[in-house]
């Protein structure tokens, strides 16, 4: 029997509910896919998957409305008459629906209507085409010293950790409900104290097997003065990792293959140094296991974070950056369609959308994976880099600060101060900015625009050396930087933050940025 993913049986019970109604493919993709820019091949192959499953090889069943859209063609009954099981979408051009009447099914498709009706309700109920939603029971995280701080932390740590775990689509959550839980898993955590830090640690544990299926370990420095800020970072260490896991354990498509996961974890640490020579290193890696496994995503997306990232620091020349953003968004594409649902695939796809200015589409993209991991910098990143281009300063510092808030993935920490710096440049702080871009550079050296906003606030402040010596560092990373090539694409910039960008490369200037213009 055929296995139908998720979203081809959201499909199918759209179908059946609307059956002999011809519906747009438009509508079907908003119906299907709600707030997700996905493309027509999405649709195609859950169509492709019912009509397998349905052995409708003469497309008799979903037939193509030539200009209109699509026709579900059974009679669909419960026994009693015509079934109107669910809420109907509006018909493609809103056209009165037509019943054509066909001697050749009179008998055979009404039964197969049946036939249909009795297979949703048969492997909804049987878990073979739509698994049930997990539900995570989350314990009170205990203090293992059990002193009155201790106490009162861990019981803010839990309600914030459970105010983010409630936000993630697609899982049921518990509180404490004991021995006759419902739960499919359970979270327990403790938390510790010694001279030097605040520690954490949770366990995801399938509640069947008394299998551990992630342990989760933080810890935060323990001369944190804000409680606020010690208490977010603490349920959020381990709030992503319980998020990533949960998620990873709902792709039913995924599978370990230990040589290309290995690859990949080499690859990434290669491309997070931000070096040419590095990067050069991962690219090596990841198309050798491209090439002997072509069908592996997680192989697909770390490739398409290699091109951005090889984008974004200027190491492709205008026609490769042009190439590797096709290649960029076919492998998304192709991944879309295997894991819909994936965070690492809507993170890339979010990342892809911001970094090639399609701000508004990258702004509902990124949204849409914080439904699946609150707790994801990156992503907020993302956000804030499309809101700071959008003229929204301040909405971006706030997303960025947001994103320091939880620090976490600590891979992506460097971005999040570079872009809080940026913003309160823009903003024209610039003793703020300077702390933040210092902090950033003290990550990740290797960017060079990190450098050139360094420079810049420094000579706002009148510290003329230092913005000289910043500027060579910026330069010594990026030879080719002038004030045509340092800015980032005005393509759907707003006048806002163009303006405040001359103003920056007008600062740079000053200092001894070359100008780009022929001679």
């Amino acid at each position: 029997m055929t296995r139908l993913r998720p979203k081809a049986f959201e499909l199918l019970k759209l179908f059946v509910a609307n059956s002999h109604r011809v519906l747009g493919k438009q509508d079907l993709m908003e119906a299907v896919w709600p707030g997700i820019h996905v493309g027509e091949d999405s649709l195609f192959q859950c169509i492709r998957e019912i009509r397998t499953a349905l052995g409708d090889s003469e497309r008799q069943m979903i037939k193509l409305v030539s200009g209109r859209g699509y026709l579900f063609a059974l009679e669909v009954t419960n026994g009693q008459g015509h079934e109107k099981a669910a809420p109907q979408l509006r018909q493609a051009g809103n056209q009165p629906s037509t019943r054509p009447r066909r001697r050749l099914r009179a008998a055979m498709l009404a039964s197969l209507g049946v036939l249909v009706v009795a297979l949703l309700i048969l492997f909804s109920r049987s878990l073979l085409f739509q698994p049930s939603r997990p539900v995570l029971e989350v314990l009170p995280i205990t203090d293992a010293a059990g002193s009155p701080e201790g106490v009162a932390l861990s019981r803010n740590i839990t309600a914030e950790l459970i105010g983010g775990l409630s936000k993630i689509e697609g899982i049921d959550l518990v509180v404490n409900e004991g021995s006759n839980t419902r739960a499919t898993y359970r979270v327990q955590a403790d938390l510790s104290k010694t001279a030097q830090s605040w520690t954490i640690q949770a366990r995801l544990i399938n509640v069947v097997s008394g299998e551990i299926q992630t342990v989760a370990e933080i810890s935060v420095n323990a001369g944190e003065t804000d409680p606020q800020r010690l208490q977010s970072r603490l349920a959020a260490g381990v709030g992503y990792a319980l998020a990533v896991r949960m998620n990873n354990l709902a792709q039913p498509d995924s599978t370990h293959r230990t040589g290309a996961d290995i690859a990949i974890q080499q690859a990434v640490a290669s491309i997070n140094q931000t070096t040419r020579e590095r990067f050069a290193t991962a690219r090596e890696i990841l198309e050798k296991y491209r090439a002997a496994d072509p069908e592996n995503v997680d192989l697909r997306v770390a490739l398409v974070g290699l091109h951005l990232r090889a984008v974004q620091m200027g190491w492709y020349s205008a026609a490769e950056s042009a190439a590797a953003e096709t290649d960029a968004r076919a492998l998304l594409e192709d991944a879309l369609r295997s894991r819909p649902q994936s965070i690492p695939v809507l993170g890339a796809y979010c990342r892809f959308l911001t970094a090639t200015n399609q701000f508004a589409e990258s702004l509902v993209a990124c949204a849409r994976e914080l439904t699946l991991n609150p707790w994801d910098g990156a992503a907020l990143y993302q956000i804030g880099l499309a809101e700071v281009q959008l003229g929204r300063f301040d909405d971006g510092l706030r997303t960025f600060t947001e994103a320091d808030r939880f620090d976490t993935p600590a891979v992506s920490r460097w971005t999040w101060l570079l872009g809080a710096g940026w913003a309160n440049l823009l903003l024209d702080r610039n003793a703020e900015a300077i702390g933040l871009l210092e902090r950033s550079i003290a990550i990740t050296p290797g960017s060079g625009r990190s450098y050139m906003l360094l420079a810049t606030a420094y000579r706002r402040l009148g510290r003329k050396k230092e913005a000289w010596e910043a500027l060579l560092k910026g330069m010594a990373l990026r030879p080719d930087f002038t004030v045509r090539t340092l800015p980032l694409s005005s393509h759907n910039a707003s006048d806002t933050y163009l303006n405040a960008t001359q103003a920056i490369l007008r600062t740079l200037v000053e200092i001894g940025l070359p100008t780009g213009d022929p001679r």
